[in-house]
């Protein structure tokens, strides 16, 4: 074995610079995997506090077992040819993850259980075989008990460099380069990659045909397997569905829906910006028609398929629409594919919603939209008290303030929200689906306002309205009041 001074290789051990290079590498590696994992299972679980935690945990997991199972391994047989194999086993884990996700995901539903169970399937074995790989290192580094220190701190700094790189590199340079698939496909290739140059340059046995054949499997598979997006942005798997005529009862042939992970997130008909397919767009456009008649000055937090503004500008020429929308490659797919022109004259802010707000002026508008999500929730900080007050300052003292949530059973969440808003707006109404809500999650519709509330008709069909004493009874006696400091929306979903 080789010393911690050497730098070359012998017939039973590797170099200290390769020692360190394999541990920063590796290391690396698995955070790719946990920042990549949260976006190759997003169609099928969404975007949530959720998700990270349960990605981040699951692999914590592996990461804790990979480390104590490499390190008893280590022991007991050669630590270079464990390194060798470990990589190739490593590479096809990788490999593996695209396939596993793709035939779990539609079928295991959402919620933690969901989100822990389908990450572990598909990274806790990659991540685990690779944490392995540290421990093994350390083993053939250790020449004496004098040198304990000095080689576990060496290789444990290696360890956290190579992660800081894997996240900061993945996070802001591969994400917005590459494909989610092809990353996981390069990374599997760059592990398999390594493991042959270990098992050639040490002289080791080579793996065995049938692990030979579980890589070439895995390699086939990851490549064969069809990503359910279209298109990938910074923050979406993002996919375009054509209408069916045939079911349409109008025959209508230009309808287009947006699928943003695994959620229809609006639709558009290209030849009728006044035809609103989806129920809550409904809803929100009886609150557009109720508002004196003229043009209106409307600040949309969220674009999605910008159908709202755009029915905005048919129904009330001359209305200014501000619209802001985290994802700049959003916008283009609306341009591409949703129908989206110059014409529609919207003026479209791309970037963080809540960054956006300090920048406009005050009693600059007549109504404001709340419709931005992440996956199916409101992102935390769009739903506190210091929100609520920067839109009271934006709005005109007549203004309206209309918010779409997703919530049901006990609408922990909407209860909440709707609290938080009633801690600015002194006028508030609810609109609710026709059967009142049910026990799976459902669009609700809250209005507020410093005057009284405009009259608004609303289809039977599309939900009722209450408003006054049954705001106070829907409210409850157990509601949170959401602040920057504590705001606990997605652990209140159903």
């Amino acid at each position: 074995m080789t010393d911690g001074s050497t730098s070359t290789t012998d017939g039973r051990g590797i170099s200290a610079g390769t020692s360190l290079f394999l541990v920063t590498a590796t290391s690396g590696l698995v955070l790719v995997l946990e920042i990549i994992a949260g976006r190759l299972l997003a169609p099928y679980i969404g975007v949530s506090l959720d998700t990270f935690t349960g990605i981040i945990g699951t692999i914590l997991a592996g990461i804790a077992a990979g480390s104590a199972i490499g390190g008893s391994l280590a022991d007991k047989g050669d630590p270079v040819r464990l390194i060798a194999r470990a990589l190739f086993l490593g590479g096809a884990l990788t490999w593996l993850s695209i396939p596993i996700a793709s035939a779990l995901g539609p079928n295991l539903g959402t919620g933690p259980a969901a989100i822990v169970t389908l990450t572990a399937c598909a990274f806790l074995l990659p991540a685990a075989v690779l944490s392995g790989i540290g421990p093994m290192v350390t083993k053939l580094e250790l020449a004496s008990l004098d040198e304990t220190g000095s080689v576990v701190g060496k290789l444990s700094a290696a360890s956290t460099f190579g992660a800081l790189i894997g996240t900061f590199g993945t996070g802001f340079i591969l994400i917005t380069i590459l494909p989610v698939r092809t990353i996981i496909i390069g990374v599997g290739a760059l592990l398999v990659l390594g493991s042959i140059i270990m098992f050639v340059v040490t002289g080791r046995k080579r793996p065995d045909a049938s692990e030979i054949a579980v890589g070439v499997v895995a390699a086939i598979a990851s490549v064969i397997i069809a990503s359910p997006c279209d298109q990938t942005t910074d923050y979406y798997c993002v996919r375009i569905v054509a209408d069916d005529p045939a079911n349409d009862p109008e025959g209508r042939e230009n309808g287009r829906s947006l699928i943003i992970d695994n959620l229809r997130h609006a639709h558009v008909d290209l030849d009728d910006p006044l035809f609103l397919d989806i129920r809550y767009m409904r809803l929100f456009a009886d609150a557009v028609n109720s508002l004196p008649e003229g043009p209106i000055r409307v600040l949309h937090v969220g674009g999605g398929g910008f159908s709202l503004p755009r029915f905005i500008n048919e129904v009330r020429p001359g209305s200014e629409n501000v619209v802001l929308e985290l994802d700049e490659d959003l916008v283009e797919i609306a341009r591409n594919d949703l129908g989206l022109t110059d014409a529609d004259a919207l003026d479209i802010r791309t970037g963080d919603a809540r960054l956006h707000l300090q920048d406009l002026d005050t009693d600059s508008f007549d109504l404001i939209v709340g419709d931005a999500y992440g996956g199916s929730s409101v992102p935390w900080h769009l739903t506190t008290l210091e929100v609520m007050a920067e839109f009271d300052r934006l709005l005109v003292d007549d203004g309206v303030y209309i918010m779409n949530v997703i919530d049901g059973d006990e609408s922990r969440f909407a209860r909440s929200q709707l609290a938080t808003i009633s801690e600015r707006f002194e006028n508030l109404a609810v609109i609710e689906p026709q059967d009142g809500i049910p026990s799976f999650a459902v669009n609700q519709i809250f209005i507020a306002a410093h005057r009284d509330l405009p009259e608004l008709e609303i289809d039977p069909v599309d939900g009722n309205l209450f408003s006054g004493a049954d705001v106070d009874t829907y409210l409850g006696d157990d509601t949170i009041i959401f602040t920057d400091d504590f705001a606990p929306a997605d652990q209140l979903l159903p």
